[in-house]
């Protein structure tokens, strides 16, 4: 079947593009990941190096990521194998492509399991679950809940089938092409901000009305003046540039090749310059001014920012905002419990959505394959490359496709665009793409950092990543260095993880042999779930490759 005999797809509206690029930008990220990552690197210490790096790597790769989509396009392709391919003249770059396919399946495998959570928790809000428990015993509750253990809903394997029935969701969302996606975009985004105001201005209400004797000191505007009081020792702290310039990768689903599939869809004169930024800033708005006013606030009103400071972490969400919203009384812990888990589902899924049209667009273009099939050949994918991480969530597979798909893999696969787009592709040819058709003037700022500021940015976080020095300690591991006594390397960077160095530390301490047991059990499902990813992007190359043979063929 010729690619040809498909009806061409576009989007509906430009309000529609707008707000599915930034549903595809607000995700998961925005309201987990930033206050934690916040809070681990000095609050205001780390806002001031978080909007630098919005506005040198964060903005330039929306510019990057939406004129190379759109480009693409011109040509018919709507994946970036063959978008990147198009811009380069060497047949590398669409093995580069293949990260903009790989990331997408292996950070949805995972990512659907933590819109499950969210799901579900609506279903527990709802029902008053947590109505009665301790902090503790929310937390034990979501324990439980991911080992597969009891359910109070009465469904074998709850997490298992929720995780099926969410991914069933996506796909069928997805088999209705960019209209499906499209309308999901305008009721969803409407509804997370919604949930998110609401729940940031009771934020700002609380005050210190959250007291009690076990945390006398308890005070919700604790919260906000840590994450707000600017603290400018932090621009020469690289630890916290690293995290910063990190976090924008996951804010703005830069460097999965999401934005381009989306862009391969407008035409070649419409906008890109002001749709760009509004999705961006969009996005800046839900993550800097909701993100922050709800998860470390409210802790803070509760259980005072001390305890915050010691215990956040990514399963705040999950296993402590329960037993907060029930110190509202009944009626309103019902309230924001769907509020705030709704608000999780609809980020989720609106990002989730995003990462099976790279998949679907490629499988159209090259195999002639129709929405319907790329959307259930893609939830095939998912389902197989997930389920390791459900049934073997404490065995590390998670934390494994989170590292490797969902970190390093968008490090390099932006690095490698920025080089393509302004040393190969040419800068000028570039700039000549962001500019047509702009309904706003570009400040001509963005042309030289986009050619040089950028790609050393985007260098300097993949070395940093790579070579993570011991403690994170830059300037003492510098200064060993040129003592001639070496550098020793985090068990953190990306060398020492592949060698398991971080699990082997933790195994040479154990006390135990069941703990030893464990451990080593770790790091063979690690070994699997690095098997299955590298198995996933073969697999993706080897389409690639008789894809691309198909093409000659086809011109000759």
């Amino acid at each position: 079947m010729e690619k040809t005999s498909l009806p061409k797809e576009a989007w509906g509206s430009r309000l529609g593009l707008i707000l599915a690029m930034a549903g595809n930008a607000v995700g998961l990220g925005n309201f987990l990941r930033f206050p934690v990552q916040a809070v681990q690197n000095g609050g205001g210490a780390f806002i001031i190096p978080y909007l630098v790096c919005f506005l040198l790597l964060g903005i330039p790769l929306l510019f990057i990521e939406w004129s190379s989509g759109r480009y693409g396009g011109k040509f018919g392709n709507h994946s970036t194998p063959f978008i990147l391919d198009s811009m380069g003249k060497r047949a590398v770059w669409k093995y580069i492509g293949v990260f903009g396919i790989f990331t997408n399946i292996g950070v949805v495998a995972y990512y659907t399991y933590i819109e499950s959570w969210s799901f579900s928790y609506v279903l527990h809000a709802l029902m008053g679950t947590f109505e009665g428990m301790s902090q503790s015993d929310v937390a034990l509750f979501f324990e439980e809940y991911i080992s597969l253990g009891s359910s109070t809903l009465g469904i074998p394997l709850e997490p298992l089938i929720f995780y099926i029935l969410v991914l069933f969701i996506n796909i069928y969302i997805l088999s209705k092409g960019l209209g499906g996606i499209e309308k999901v975009a305008k009721i969803g985004m409407p509804l997370l901000i919604l949930f998110g105001i609401l729940l940031a201005v009771t934020a700002y209400r609380m005050g210190d009305s959250g007291r009690s004797a076990e945390f006398p000191d308890a005070n919700a505007w604790d919260g906000f003046d840590f994450l707000w009081t600017p603290q400018f020792d932090s621009l020469t702290n690289p630890k916290v540039w690293l995290a910063a310039a990190g976090q924008i990768f996951f804010t703005l689903s830069v460097g999965m090749g999401t934005i381009q599939c989306y862009a391969a869809y407008l035409n070649s004169k419409d906008d890109i310059a002001l749709n760009s930024v509004s999705a961006g800033f969009m996005n800046e708005f839900v993550e800097v001014v909701l993100g922050s006013a709800i998860v470390i606030p409210i802790a803070a009103g509760y259980l005072g920012i001390d305890w915050v400071l010691e215990n956040a972490g990514f399963g705040m969400a999950f296993q402590t905002m329960p037993f907060l919203f029930q110190q509202w009384g009944e009626v309103f812990a019902a309230i924001a419990g769907v509020s705030w888990f709704g608000l999780l589902f609809f980020a989720g899924i609106t990002s989730s959505l995003a990462m099976g049209t790279p998949w679907m667009g490629f499988m159209r273009d090259e195999f002639g394959w129709g929405k319907k099939r790329g959307a259930y050949s893609f939830g095939l994918l998912a389902l197989i490359m997930g389920l390791p991480t459900v049934l073997f969530y404490q065995q590390g597979v998670f934390e494994e496709y989170d590292y490797w798909a969902g970190t390093v893999s968008l490090v390099v696969f932006a690095l490698m665009e920025s080089i393509l787009f302004a040393w190969v592709f040419g800068i000028n040819k570039g700039w000549s793409e962001i500019t047509t058709g702009a309904d706003i003037k570009v400040p001509q700022v963005y042309k030289f950092i986009i050619k040089y500021i950028t790609p050393l940015l985007l260098l300097m976080v993949f070395l940093g990543a790579l070579i993570t020095p011991e403690g994170n300690d830059w300037a003492g591991n510098i200064q060993s260095l040129f003592s001639g006594q070496g550098w020793n390397l985090d068990p953190s960077s990306i060398i020492e993880k592949l060698y398991h160095s971080d699990i082997k530390i933790q195994l040479a301490a154990s006390k135990s042999q069941e703990e030893s047991q464990i451990l080593e059990e770790k790091i063979w499902y690690s070994n699997f779930a690095r098997t299955l990813l590298i198995s996933l992007f073969l697999l993706i190359c080897l389409l690639v490759f008789y894809a691309n043979h198909k093409r000659k063929i086809n011109i000759q």
